[in-house]
């Protein structure tokens, strides 16, 4: 007998190809799986509530998984950190009911974006991190485009072309710009039921050249109505992105009845 687990992933995405297993390159995904295999004597597979690209970070990623049903779920933890390598770690490990699935059990994600605005975001202790922009944005221009966010819209013109989607549509709950502690610039908050391929950084890019007033503010609302994404800003920079937060049904667990996988700005 199997039982299924949701696991709570931080990893610094600098070494990895992202979370899905490729062909060539380190990736996320490869790791936890290189250790299920370790821990249940054969090959597993492991899913994760978003697929992360090369480079970016996750908070706590919800990854799901069944092991043997010897294990428990503090055993399990403990495994997982003493082989996972050094910059991947589990915070927690739950026991979840029969069928969770970490990406289809999920009710909504959210991601954070940071910048740094001031001088010492080129440190090496930080740059790695965020985007080390180094020159101030206008604050109320970040904020009028986030508000056009809130509700369901066609994301196309936010997305990759080529990528397999059944739709581009994204129901948003939450997108606001938040100020960084001392000065150190801004981060943006985004939540919804579903992301598209480079979707937040596509959004991030166009909102900061609207703000640095590289392009007209109107650009903004056109693009949601737009179904061609040549006009889109370029993606920002992949470290400044994390996986911030992943949100599950509380009949989802079974030792304890939480609503939030996830606890998180």
């Amino acid at each position: 007998m199997n039982r299924t687990f949701l696991a709570l992933l931080q990893f610094d995405g600098r070494g990895f190809q992202g979370w899905q297993r490729q062909a060539a390159g380190r990736t996320v995904q490869g790791e936890v799986e290189r250790v299920l295999l370790r821990l249940a004597g054969h090959q597993l597979s492991a899913h994760a509530a978003g697929r992360t690209d090369a480079g970016v970070h996750a908070d706590a990623l919800g990854v799901s998984f069944v092991l043997p049903d010897r294990w428990t779920a503090a055993e399990t933890r403990r495994a997982l950190n003493a082989l996972l390598p050094p910059d991947c770690w589990v915070m927690s490990v739950h026991a979840m009911t029969d069928g969770f699935h970490a990406r289809k059990s999920a009710l909504n994600r959210r991601y954070r974006y940071v910048i740094g605005t001031d001088d010492a975001a080129a440190s090496p202790f930080r740059h790695p991190f965020e985007w080390a922009l180094g020159r101030p944005v206008r604050g109320d221009l970040l904020a009028a485009c986030a508000r056009q966010l809130p509700g369901t819209h066609d994301f196309e013109a936010y997305s990759v072309r080529g990528q397999p989607h059944a739709h581009h549509h994204c129901d948003i709950q939450l997108a606001e710009w938040r100020p960084r502690a001392a000065d150190r610039g801004v981060e943006f908050h985004i939540q919804a039921n579903r992301f598209l391929h480079h979707m937040v950084r596509m959004l991030v890019g166009t909102m900061v050249d609207i703000a640095l007033e590289r392009r007209p503010p109107d650009d903004f609302a056109r693009l949601l109505t737009s179904h061609d994404n040549q006009d889109t800003s370029a993606p920002a920079p992949p470290q400044g992105l994390y996986f911030a937060r992943v949100e599950y049904p509380a009949s989802a667990f079974l030792e304890e009845q939480r609503a939030h996988a996830i606890a998180g700005s």
